[in-house]
């Protein structure tokens, strides 16, 4: 089979296409035969030797996932063979609060970049026919995330998303579906209307005015907003303090943007909740799966690229001027 390895961490170019035997599923253990995977920040920041965790050269790398079931070892079953499954992001997390680093994948365990993986059976989740494989390999690590992000949110409240990616993106399509406002930022006129379109109901260019979570609170009358999916960081943190409501949230999914972080007292007078977004464990993509066929949420994908294409992928995805998700398919 053919896999993406990092032999040399520091670059894209330490990525890798090698030949490899097919892995056999071992006792608790499937085999799947991967028909897409989508990039995330995190890919890149492994890749280029970012990441705040450590790192093992010679990894297999991705972390999203989804393909059919080729073979099953003993005393498995959760699956069979022919069943179309994604996985779960988080090994070893399947339910309830975060509460261990475990290694991940990627990083200190092999990734999701090859023809085919054995994984353990509790690892991977159902598939229905009606989300496609580059569909539904989106959605367990940025529509999580975007899920959570924006968990009780409802007609009542207002939200603010930050820019195109994955994470924002699914954070906007969630909010509406509940019925909530929201309010999204973006750099280009161009990518405004395709938000206005996935149905923000304002959107503000930062470009043309940095003071955005200024004008975020003028939308909302003064008020602010009830909800901020903050994914830039130390770049975007200050004007996410100055759009949030008294005793809204912040929910602190990134670090895509450099710049310094308010102080204490900013954070403090703001009376605000600052929820870090651990992603979300197996049961939450289950209900992320769920949600998706039930009200016809589509992931915005920006560009699809075939296996053999896989570097190509991540370079496109590394300038950073993307409007959604980057699939790389194989056979699907």
């Amino acid at each position: 089979m053919k896999i993406y390895r990092l032999r040399k961490i520091g670059s894209i170019d330490g990525l890798e296409l090698c030949e490899e035997p097919k892995p056999q599923p071992g006792r608790g253990e499937v085999l799947v035969n991967i028909k897409a995977i989508s990039l995330n920040f995190r890919d890149l920041t492994i890749v280029n030797g970012w990441s705040p965790f450590p790192l093992e050269e010679g990894r297999a790398q991705v972390s999203d996932a989804a393909g059919v079931v080729e073979a099953v070892g003993s005393g498995v079953t959760r699956f069979a063979v022919g069943d179309r499954v994604a996985n779960n992001f988080m090994p070893g997390w399947y339910a309830g609060p975060f509460r261990e680093f475990a290694p991940q994948y990627g990083s200190q365990i092999d990734g999701w970049m090859a023809e085919y993986r054995v994984v353990d059976q509790h690892e991977l989740v159902a598939i229905p026919a009606s989300i496609s494989f580059a569909d539904a390999a989106t959605l367990p690590c940025a529509a999580v995330t975007g899920w959570n992000a924006v968990a009780g949110v409802g007609p009542q409240h207002r939200v603010l998303t930050q820019g195109t990616g994955g994470v924002s993106l699914f954070a906007l399509q969630f909010a509406k579906a509940r019925g909530a406002e929201v309010i999204a930022t973006t750099s280009s006129n161009e990518k405004a209307e395709r938000l206005r379109a996935l149905g923000a109901d304002h959107v503000i260019n930062y470009a043309e005015n940095p003071n955005w979570g200024e004008q975020a609170k003028a939308l909302t009358g003064g008020r602010g907003v009830d909800r901020v999916v903050e994914v830039g960081g130390p770049g975007t943190f200050a004007q996410s303090l100055k759009a949030v409501a008294l005793s809204g949230q912040v929910s602190m999914v990134g670090v895509l943007a450099q710049g310094e972080m308010p102080g204490y007292l900013d954070m403090f007078l703001t009376f605000a909740r600052f929820q870090t977004i651990a992603t979300g464990n197996r049961q939450d993509l289950e209900d992320v799966i769920a949600a998706v066929a039930q009200n016809g949420t589509r992931p915005v994908i920006d560009s699809r690229f075939t296996f053999a294409d896989g570097k190509a992928a991540f370079e496109h995805f590394g300038k950073r001027n993307v409007f959604g998700k980057v699939v790389i398919t194989n056979g699907a």
